[in-house]
């Protein structure tokens, strides 16, 4: 139980005007006796003021965000509105060589109102695949999700993404979902990963639904002639297929915000934003690398400049509050 400075005073006097013992005197009251001396110390090194309680908050804090740097983060938030306080951060800390966290980055955008609520339905899968990826290339997903052009009709994105890096491989736009599309797509993937002309060890396996384009025998015996082990996912448990299918929603929730009325325009539109996934957005499941960064091999060098970049960071700014409280 905390006592105001007042309380603790009158229990002081109380002791000392007592014709009991000290000890049995606070036993009748309930404080024990370090604390009692503990409070008589700094009533007569301090007087009564020295009784109130001191607030636990340091009144200069040594690893505070410099103004300027503050100002910074601002302002790549305001010329890049699309980024989340995660991906400000990871920008920062990458572009400025100047370590920020995400929760010192949404503190600092929440206060300047920058804050906002997505514009779109995040979806996430329930569960993971259960054999897990080491490496790029093991295995790919794939599956198709449809587009309109105004004017034109329907169209079907045929996408091969690498499960372990996250990596948009190939991708086509189609008129329909028949078993060639998808080696089509498969044709680009091979060719764009170098497993076509490459010597592996081992071909990549390909995990897709039970659309009637995989479950095709066309598409079987394409795979089973490049020694492609073909997985499907459970029926009606598109979770299996998660990583595909979390995809296809980021691609909407971006390119649908506008009408396309030429199908010219919604391939240049997904060819954007696939460049844009693949070599700038930084993706949480992966330590907030880039798709591209984990694919091509990138990855552990990067996190091991952060690091470095934090521990200068942090030594900067307990020299620099060093100095101030000098």
């Amino acid at each position: 139980m905390r006592y105001p400075g007042s309380e603790k005073l009158e229990i002081i006097r109380l002791v000392e005007q007592s014709h009991q013992p000290v000890r049995r005197t606070l036993a009748m009251l309930g404080i024990l006796p370090m604390t009692f001396y503990r409070w008589y110390a700094r009533l007569q090194t301090g007087g009564p003021e020295a009784l109130e309680d001191k607030p636990s908050r340091p009144r200069r804090v040594w690893n505070k965000i410099p103004q300027e740097v503050r100002e910074q983060i601002v302002e790549l938030a305001l010329d890049e509105p699309e980024l989340s306080p995660r991906e400000v951060a990871t920008r920062f800390t990458d572009v400025m060589k100047y370590f920020v966290s995400e929760a010192s980055v949404y503190r600092l955008l929440k206060a300047h109102d920058l804050i906002t609520s997505p514009a779109f339905i995040v979806v996430k899968a329930a569960d993971q695949f259960k054999d897990k990826t080491t490496a790029p290339n093991q295995l790919w997903q794939t599956d198709f999700t449809y587009l309109k052009a105004i004017g034109w009709g329907w169209f079907y994105l045929s996408t091969i993404l690498d499960d372990f890096s996250r990596y948009i491989i190939a991708w086509k736009l189609c008129t329909t979902m028949k078993a060639e599309d998808v080696t089509d797509t498969l044709e680009l993937a091979l060719t764009a990963s170098g497993c076509e002309s490459a010597q592996v060890a081992r071909r990549p396996r390909l995990l897709s639904d039970n659309g009637s384009s995989y479950i095709a025998g066309d598409l079987a015996e394409w795979l089973e002639d490049r020694g492609i082990r073909h997985i499907r996912g459970a029926p009606f448990h598109p979770q299996t297929q998660g990583k595909i299918e979390r995809w296809h929603q980021t691609l909407k929730n971006r390119i649908l915000l506008e009408n396309y009325y030429l199908p010219g325009d919604l391939e240049a539109q997904i060819n954007a934003f696939v460049d844009h996934y693949n070599h700038q957005r930084y993706h949480e499941a992966i330590a907030n690398l880039t798709p591209a960064d984990v694919y091509f091999g990138r990855g552990q060098t990067i996190l091991l400049e952060r690091e470095r970049i934090k521990r200068q960071t942090i030594q900067r700014r307990r020299l620099n509050h060093r100095a101030i409280a000098a």
